[in-house]
């Protein structure tokens, strides 16, 4: 049998453990099934007296990332630290440096960094590898680099938050407003540090970014990508969107088009019956379409202990069966720079607004959107709330940038009550 491949773990938070328990419970099956032991030689983390319920004491400790990066008796690095600048940037660097394998959960890292890593690990002949970067435990990257390479992929859809799924989702079934699920969804656990990673749409965004380059053999473009969160999105909007059999989800969209690549992550509503429509709670799923293989729909658990580590172990495995290609399935050089474009496809929208409750308010809106070349297909009107009126409007299919041209002019008409909330209505 060939030498043990010998791990050093950085960050041993939820994930961390994970692996660490993974291989304990399965190392004859994970011998078994690539030819080699895998062994945990050293871990690193930020505070060793910390209990974190499994006995580390036969590894070796390291305070710094970047020293366990750089150890003789480390063949793979794993990296679990998080961030895309700091002790997770240089230690990925020093290791790729080194002439170390790398396996990574950090999607930040990759979305911000992704090309000069690549580069310089293929520069090495270094495997980076991060299936847990994207999506937990759905294998979406093996299956875009892997069991989709023979498709010219059209576009790669999904919900890549579990966190804003789960508030839009809790929103719904207990009728709550947007600040009392917010303030639950915090108290137990399921934002970042930082809450607007998660429910500004920037951790489902630097997912995407990764599986545009994926798809469309472009450099990792963030920056590109048009970003809006769930924090404008009321229980009114839920309601509303559930009496017109359509569900409301942070949905990510990226397809290449004669203009450029277009990316967007924001809110949009999904018909109800349609498989992201039917995603509840915590739970991921990402749609790809290629060419030869029609759609395909990927769910599963987004983040969590098991399924993450579980996304990095199969890394691990294939680094241990002898993988070596592309960072990101085309070589780093061979990457096109994006042209970031934002979507024209004519698509049917959702607006609620609030008019000044005096006669010939809603004639003028009307007036507005006709003279954009927005035509309306279905209209609600609710009861009065003081001085003001709401009012649902549901859009036939019209441009991006005819919808703007409408809700700019609305602005001078001096019969709304605050700024209208307009959102997409995929079609999935």
């Amino acid at each position: 049998m060939p030498e043990p491949l010998r791990l050093g773990i950085a960050g041993l938070g939820t994930v961390g453990v994970g692996v660490v328990r993974i291989i304990r419970q399965h190392a004859d099956l994970l011998s078994a099934r690539t030819g080699r032991q895998i062994l945990i030689t050293a871990v690193s983390a930020r505070d060793k007296s910390k209990d974190r319920g499994v006995a580390l004491g036969s590894y070796d400790w390291e305070d710094d990332p970047v020293s366990l990066a750089t150890r003789d008796d480390v063949d793979v690095f794993v990296e679990l630290v998080g961030g895309d600048e700091g002790p997770a940037k240089k230690a990925v660097e020093a290791a790729l440096a080194a002439g170390k394998d790398v396996v990574t959960a950090n999607k930040a890292l990759l979305a911000m960094h992704g090309q000069s890593l690549a580069e310089a690990a293929e520069q090495k002949g270094c495997a980076l590898r991060y299936e847990a970067a994207v999506a937990g435990g759905i294998p979406v990257i093996k299956s875009l680099t892997e069991g989709l390479v023979a498709n010219d992929v059209t576009r790669v859809m999904g919900v890549m938050n579990g966190s804003c799924n789960y508030i839009l989702t809790r929103m719904e079934t207990a009728g709550l407003s947007y600040a009392e699920v917010f303030a639950e969804a915090d108290g137990l656990g399921y934002l970042e540090a930082d809450p607007q990673l998660d429910v500004g749409g920037i951790d489902a965004a630097h997912k995407l970014a990764i599986l545009a380059t994926l798809a469309f053999g472009t450099k990792v473009d963030f920056d590109g990508i048009v970003l809006e969160g769930i924090d404008r999105v009321s229980i009114e909007d839920i309601r509303a969107a559930a009496d017109m059999g359509y569900k409301i989800k942070l949905l990510g969209v990226a397809q290449k088009t004669g203009r450029g690549l277009e990316q967007r992550m924001q809110p949009c509503l999904v018909p109800d019956s349609s498989p992201l429509g039917q995603l509840d709670g915590g739970t991921n799923m990402v749609v790809l379409e290629g060419d030869a293989v029609g759609q395909i729909v990927l769910r599963g658990p987004g983040a969590g202990e098991g399924p993450t580590a579980s996304a990095v172990m199969a890394d691990v495995c294939d680094i241990a069966k002898g993988w070596r290609g592309p960072v990101f399935g085309l070589p780093a050089g061979q990457l096109t720079t994006a042209t970031p474009a934002r979507t024209q496809l004519p698509a049917p929208y959702y607006l609620r607004m609030s008019l000044d409750d005096k006669p010939g308010a809603l004639a003028k809106v009307a007036k507005v959107l006709g003279e954009a070349g927005v035509s309306i297909d279905r209209m609600r009107q609710y009861g009065h709330e003081d001085t003001s009126a709401p009012v649902l409007i549901v859009t036939h299919k019209t441009t991006p940038d005819a919808l703007r041209t409408a809700l700019d002019a609305m602005q001078s008409t001096d019969v709304l009550a605050g700024s209208p909330v307009a959102l997409r209505i995929e079609a999935v």
